[in-house]
C-alpha cells in the first residue's frame, strides 16, 4: 500500500518525505488509520538517529512513538506505536487496537499529539512507579525542558503539596511559578552555589523526577542527602531522562547512609499494559486544560527542514499530514 511518510534511510541524515510501501494489517488486532497529528518529541529524534536503547538498527524506518488518527468510520483515536509496526509519521499507518484509546469528537488532535508523550513520563512515574501521596513534596530536576515543565503541572494535579523546579534556563525557570512551582533552583556552573540552593529549597522533598542524569544528578543527590534532617526518611529518586549525560558518578555512601531509593521509569521499567491503563486519565487532563501545552503544527511534507531546526522554547512541534 503506497503512502507518503517521513523515511529514515540513514541515521546520519534527517527523514525525507517520500513514498513508502505500508504493509497491510496482518491480524484482527491491527487496523489502518489516517494519521492526523504526530509529535516531534526528543524521543522520536533519538530513535530516528539509532541512539535510543530500544533501537534495532534496521533501516529504512518511519519514526514516531505515538499519534492521533482517524478510523475509517470517522472516530478519533490516540495510539502508541508498536515496535513491530511502521511508525506513525506518515499519511496513514497501521495501529494495534490494544495500544489505543478513543478520543471524543472535537478533540484538539494537535494538543493531544503534542502533550501525551512528554506528560506520560511523569504521570506514570507519580501514579504507578512511586505514587505521590497528597501533600508530599517533589523536585523536578530538568524542569525547564518541555517534559519537565509538564512534570511540574502533573505533580500538582496529582496532589503534591510542594513542587520545586530546577533547571538551567533562567527565563523558563521564572515561568515555572505560573505552572504551579512553589520554588525554583537555578542549576549553574558554580557547583557549590547550586548545591547550597538545592539544599535550601529541596532537602526535605519526598520524590525527585530526574530528566537530566549525568553530573547534575550526581551532585544533586549528594546535596540533598547531606542536607536532610532525617536521613532515614525515604527519598525516592525516579530517573527518566539523560539530557546531561548517560552515566552518573555516585559514592557508595549515598546508598548506605540514607534511605535513598533509585529507580527508573521508561520502556521496560513499566509494562505497556500499565501505560495503556493510564492513557484515558491523561487524555482527560490534557483535553480539559489541567495540563497546558503550547503547540505549533508543521506540515509533514516539511519534516526534513524542521527536523534539526532549533526548538522554540516551551513550544511542542507537531507534524500534520
Amino acid at each position: 500500500m503506497d503512502i507518503r511518510a517521513a523515511v529514515v534511510s540513514s541515521y546520519d541524515t534527517p527523514p525525507r518525505y517520500e513514498p513508502f510501501d505500508l504493509p497491510a494489517p496482518s491480524d484482527e488486532d491491527q487496523e489502518l488509520v489516517d494519521v492526523l497529528a504526530v509529535g516531534l518529541h526528543p524521543r522520536v529524534r533519538t530513535g530516528a538517529s539509532g541512539n535510543h536503547y530500544t533501537s534495532t538498527g534496521k533501516l529504512p524506518l518511519v519514526p514516531g512513538v505515538d499519534g492521533v488518527g482517524r478510523h475509517a468510520d470517522g472516530r478519533l483515536v490516540y495510539f502508541v506505536a508498536d515496535d513491530d509496526l511502521v511508525g506513525p509519521m506518515a499519511t496513514r499507518t497501521v495501529i494495534d487496537r490494544r495500544r489505543s484509546v478513543p478520543l471524543p469528537d472535537g478533540t484538539d488532535v494537535v494538543k493531544i499529539a503534542a502533550a501525551m508523550n512528554p506528560a506520560m513520563s511523569s504521570w506514570v512515574a507519580l501514579r504507578r512507579r512511586v505514587p505521590v501521596e497528597a501533600g508530599q513534596s517533589v523536585l523536578i530536576l530538568g524542569a525547564t525542558g518541555n517534559a519537565g515543565q509538564m512534570a511540574v503541572q502533573v505533580a500538582k494535579r496529582l496532589g503534591a503539596g510542594r513542587v520545586v523546579g530546577a533547571g538551567r534556563d533562567r527565563t523558563r525557570l521564572a515561568a515555572l511559578a505560573g505552572l504551579g512551582a512553589d520554588a525554583t533552583v537555578a542549576l549553574t556552573d558554580d557547583a557549590e552555589a547550586t548545591a547550597t540552593a538545592l539544599a535550601k529549597e529541596a532537602a526535605e522533598v519526598d520524590l525527585v523526577i530526574d530528566y537530566l542524569w549525568g553530573k547534575p544528578a550526581g551532585d544533586a543527590i549528594m546535596a540533598l542527602l547531606r542536607a536532610r534532617a532525617d536521613r532515614s526518611r525515604a527519598l525516592n529518586w525516579v530517573q527518566i531522562g539523560s539530557m546531561a549525560g548517560p552515566t552518573v558518578e555516585l559514592p557508595s555512601v549515598a546508598l548506605r547512609s540514607a534511605n535513598f531509593r533509585l529507580q527508573g521509569n521508561g520502556q521496560g521499567a513499566v509494562s505497556t499494559r500499565t501505560y495503556l491503563e493510564e492513557l484515558p486519565f491523561l487524555v482527560d487532563e490534557i483535553e480539559s486544560g489541567g495540563i497546558a501545552v503550547t503547540t505549533r503544527a508543521v506540515p509533514l511534507a516539511d519534516v526534513e527542514s524542521v527536523w534539526n531546526a532549533p526548538e522554540v522554547p516551551g513550544v511542542r512541534t507537531v507534524l500534520v499530514p
